[in-house]
C-alpha cells in the first residue's frame, strides 16, 4: 500500500464526502479510491468510513485519523519545500575544509565577501593540518592542496598556483650578508617547513636553464608557514614560503626577497576547490564553489604579486573546466 496516497485519498473523501469527487481531486478513478480506503482499513484493522449506495460518513476514528493525516501531509510539504528551497536558494550550514597556513594569512577577505552576498548560509570551517578523507568526514567544499585529501568522486578546479620565496629580514641580512647564488645557502642559518618534502634538498632554476641542487641543513623546522614566517620576520635566517604568506612584508620591506633570478622548483604549490561528484549538488556548495572561483581571479595578483620589477608576480592558475582528482 501506498500509504501517503491513501492518507490524500481519505483526507479527500473526509472534505467531499464523494469518493466521485476525491477520486477527480487526485487524478485516480472511482475504484482506485475504494481500493486505497479498503487497504487503509485493513491496515489500521478499523472502519473509516461509513458508506451504502446514498450516503458516506465518517467514523469517530476516520475523523480522527484524517485530522492526523492532514498534519502530516502538512509537515512533508514543509519539508519538501525547504529541500526545494535548498537546492535553488542558497542556505543552511556549508561544511568547508580548508588548508590551516593558507587560510590563516588569506582566505578570511573571501569568506567575508561570501557571507555579505549570502546571508543565509553559514560556515563551519576546518582548518586541516593533515590528511583527511574529504567525503568520509563529511565536508561540502574544500579549498586545499590536493595531496590533503583523499576520496573518490572528487571534483577539482584548480585556483592558485603559489610558488616558493627565499626571504629574510633586513636585519637578519645586515648581520650575515646577502647570498648571491644558491650554493651561498649553505654559509646561512636556515629556516624550513617540515612538510614540503624536499628532505634538506633544494632545486634552483637559474634564468639561462642550469638547474643547482643545494643540501641545506635546517635550524628551525616547523609545520606552519605562519610560525616560519613569525621567525623570518624576527631575524632568525632565511626562511623559504609560499609567496602569498609574505606578500605584505615584501611591499613593506620587513622581508626582502632573495635569489629572486632563481625559479625554486621542488616547492610550487597548487590550491585548488574540490568538492564531492554529485548528480544534485546544493544550492550553497554551487554558490560557494561559483563565488571562489570569481574570487580568485579577481585577486590573484594580490596574493601572488609583489609588484616589483625585480620580483616577477607568479601567474594565476588556468581555470579549465573541472577535473576530476585521483
Amino acid at each position: 500500500m501506498n500509504q501517503l496516497q491513501a492518507m490524500k485519498v481519505l483526507i479527500n473523501i473526509a472534505e467531499t464526502m464523494s469518493f466521485g469527487q476525491a477520486a477527480a481531486n487526485l487524478g485516480i478513478s472511482n475504484a482506485m479510491v475504494t481500493r486505497y480506503l479498503e487497504q487503509l482499513e485493513a491496515h489500521l484493522n478499523t472502519r473509516l468510513v461509513n458508506r451504502n449506495t446514498r450516503t458516506l460518513s465518517m467514523t469517530e476514528e476516520g475523523e480522527l485519523y484524517a485530522k492526523g493525516c492532514r498534519s502530516i501531509l502538512d509537515e512533508i510539504e514543509e519539508i519538501e519545500s525547504v529541500a526545494i528551497r535548498g537546492a535553488t536558494e542558497p542556505s543552511g550550514t556549508l561544511k568547508v575544509a580548508a588548508g590551516a597556513s593558507f587560510s590563516l594569512s588569506s582566505l578570511t577577505p573571501l569568506l567575508q565577501q561570501y557571507l555579505q552576498m549570502y546571508p543565509s548560509v553559514k560556515l563551519a570551517i576546518t582548518l586541516l593540518h593533515q590528511h583527511v578523507d574529504f567525503v568520509r568526514e563529511g565536508f561540502d567544499v574544500g579549498i586545499v592542496q590536493p595531496r590533503q585529501i583523499s576520496g573518490t568522486t572528487l571534483i577539482k578546479r584548480p585556483l592558485l598556483n603559489v610558488r616558493p620565496v627565499a626571504v629574510a629580514s633586513p636585519a637578519y641580512l645586515d648581520a650575515k650578508g646577502k647570498p648571491l647564488k644558491p650554493s651561498d645557502l649553505t654559509a646561512h642559518t636556515f629556516l624550513s617547513l617540515t612538510a614540503v618534502g624536499q628532505d634538506g634538498n633544494w632545486q634552483f632554476l637559474s634564468p639561462d636553464g642550469h638547474e643547482t641542487h643545494v643540501t641545506l641543513e635546517a635550524t628551525l623546522a616547523v609545520n606552519n608557514a605562519v610560525m616560519l614566517r613569525h621567525a623570518a620576520l624576527a631575524g632568525m635566517g632565511i626562511a623559504v614560503l609560499p609567496e602569498n604568506h609574505v606578500i605584505g612584508d615584501l611591499r613593506n620591506g620587513a622581508l626582502l626577497p632573495l635569489l629572486a633570478d632563481f625559479r625554486i622548483m621542488n616547492a610550487e604549490k597548487e590550491l585548488a576547490i574540490v568538492y564531492a561528484d554529485r548528480r544534485h549538488i546544493s544550492a550553497k556548495t554551487r554558490s560557494f564553489v561559483d563565488f571562489s572561483i570569481a574570487w580568485f581571479r579577481s585577486n590573484a595578483e594580490c596574493l601572488t604579486s609583489a609588484q616589483s620589477a625585480a620580483y616577477p608576480a607568479a601567474q594565476p592558475a588556468a581555470l579549465p573546466s573541472a577535473t576530476r582528482a585521483a
